[in-house]
């Protein structure tokens, strides 16, 4: 179980015990915080859901939107206390869970201002379900997720680089489409249109609602859609190259919990912060 160190005095008493039961699942209080607070996760999700089916809104309307706006204090006043629980409220506000939190509770008042229908918006809470990995201390599963992460950040500029080639070639495709279908064809009357037709076919996804008529147009088809199965393993192949390499340099996991940030995937053998550098120590 995590401690405060020296570093994290100046955080009050009752601002050190709101952070042992929010942030830590090793201790009684915080498991059972984290099991109630899941199960209103889920609850809240469901609740939207069935809002969105017709007869179960006009017989429970009034029933469903006061368990949102219920559910939605509850977890206003949770993210709160969560902001109060570290010393730097900022950075956990930032953080992955600290932005998936304030989203969870936006929509619902967005409807004060805008259309009704934003609140459905807040079934993103169910991304809030990942701490499920944490109380259960399923800490290798957490660094199967970090490990992913990490693969996709190294992976950056090689995917920019791929992502820019395939603009580069859909745009080409589709103007070489308007040149030979354009005066015969109506579905390829614009470049922007013809270029519609190239995403779809490279991608593999062939909606099938754009098609060539004439027989080059056919086989810059045909070609299209073998170099659409041809590029599929380029990405795939960047981010496995990725992960293989982070599996070199993989630790273990641990449920340790930041008390400055709130941030919570550290390796065993962490003695700071990935995030802020703060001191972290486990008994």
């Amino acid at each position: 179980m995590s401690r405060l160190t020296a570093p994290n005095a100046s955080l009050s008493p009752w601002r050190r015990r709101i952070h042992d039961i929010i942030f830590e699942a090793d201790t009684t209080a915080g498991r059972l915080f984290d099991v109630m607070l899941l199960g209103a996760i889920v609850l809240s999700v469901l609740a939207v859901m069935l809002e969105s089916v017709d007869s179960f809104y006009l017989r429970f309307s009034t029933w469903l939107i006061a368990a949102e706006w219920f559910f939605t204090v509850l977890f206003t006043v949770e993210y709160i206390l969560r902001m109060l629980a570290v010393r730097r409220p900022l950075k956990y506000a930032f953080s992955f869970f600290g932005i998936v939190d304030f989203l969870s509770i936006i929509p619902t008042y967005l409807t004060l201002f805008l259309t009704s229908d934003a609140h459905y918006l807040i079934t993103i809470r169910i991304l809030r379900l990942l701490r499920l990995f944490r109380i259960f201390k399923m800490a290798r599963y957490i660094g199967g997720a970090n490990l992913i992460l990490m693969a996709l950040r190294s992976s950056r500029p090689k995917i920019i680089v791929f992502l820019f080639a395939m603009f580069t070639m859909t745009v080409i495709m589709g103007t070489v489409m308007y040149i030979v279908e354009g005066p015969l064809n109506p579905a390829f009357s614009s470049i922007p249109q013809s270029t519609y037709w190239a995403v779809v076919t490279i991608t593999t996804v062939g909606y099938g609602d754009v098609v060539p008529l004439h027989p080059i147009g056919k086989l810059i088809a045909a070609i299209s859609m073998i170099t659409g199965y041809a590029i599929i393993a380029v990405p795939t192949g960047i981010v496995g190259a990725e992960i293989n390499r982070h599996m070199k340099m993989q630790g273990d996991y641990s449920n340790q919990a930041c008390t400055n940030c709130g941030a919570q995937i550290h390796t065993s053998d962490a003695r700071y912060c990935r995030i802020c550098g703060e001191k972290l120590t486990t008994e």
